[in-house]
């Protein structure tokens, strides 16, 4: 008898230590949980706030060819030499994007012309669009998924890889028409985003799941 009272007093000891084992995981889930959740919220309210703050640029190639992909970067030079030539300086982010909606005209021609002169006969179609962008950062900032105003451009069937930046503020410009360093990017940046939203897109953390891209 006093055999089996130490084996069941083991066995107790034993359940207790299990017990107390899954309600610490279970915490700790629960914990994990909840920290990702008050995270995602963070992003998604961030992102809804730059949406209104910014202006991005998306251009797509024909098709995944290296040819196709080539022509993809001599529309993206040419269109941004246009812009940083002739696009005024704005206020905001809204009067950027009219400002692009009036000339999108002069965009498709300036696209095409650089297609022309590459011996390629694609077309390129130009438009201000509300797009839904994957996380992805540029000039050392991250920039949550959602959708975002954004200058369209399409070569062909827009059928392969995209290229993307910012138009405004400008980090696609560095005084010519390459993506700025990512110390005058955050500068540029600075200039227009509350210091809350500024932090929110330069700052790290360990509970930011999956919000980097490369």
């Amino acid at each position: 008898m006093e055999g089996l009272h130490m084996d069941r007093t083991t066995v107790e000891k034993y359940k207790d230590r299990v017990i107390l084992l899954l309600a610490l995981l279970a915490a700790a889930l629960a914990l994990g949980i909840g920290l990702w959740q008050t995270d995602a919220a963070a992003q998604t309210e961030l992102q809804q706030r730059l949406a209104q703050e910014i202006v991005r640029f998306h251009v797509l190639a024909d098709s995944d060819s290296e040819e196709d992909q080539r022509l993809k970067l001599k529309v993206r030079d040419a269109v941004l030499g246009y812009l940083e030539a002739e696009m005024p300086d704005a206020a905001d982010a809204g009067s950027r994007a009219s400002w692009i909606r009036a000339h999108t005209d002069e965009i498709e021609d300036v696209g095409e012309a650089a297609l022309r002169a590459e011996g390629s006969n694609d077309p390129v179609n130009a438009a201000v669009t509300t797009s839904y962008f994957p996380d992805k950062t540029v000039a050392g900032m991250l920039f949550p998924a959602g959708n975002y105003e954004a200058l369209r451009v399409e070569i062909g069937a827009a059928e392969g890889h995209n290229w993307w930046c910012v138009l405004y503020p400008g980090i696609c410009f560095d005084g010519a028409v390459n993506v700025v360093v990512p110390g005058e990017g955050k500068a540029k940046m600075k200039n227009v985003l509350t210091e809350e939203e500024y932090s929110g897109v330069t700052a790290t953390s360990d509970f930011k799941i999956s919000w980097y891209f490369r």
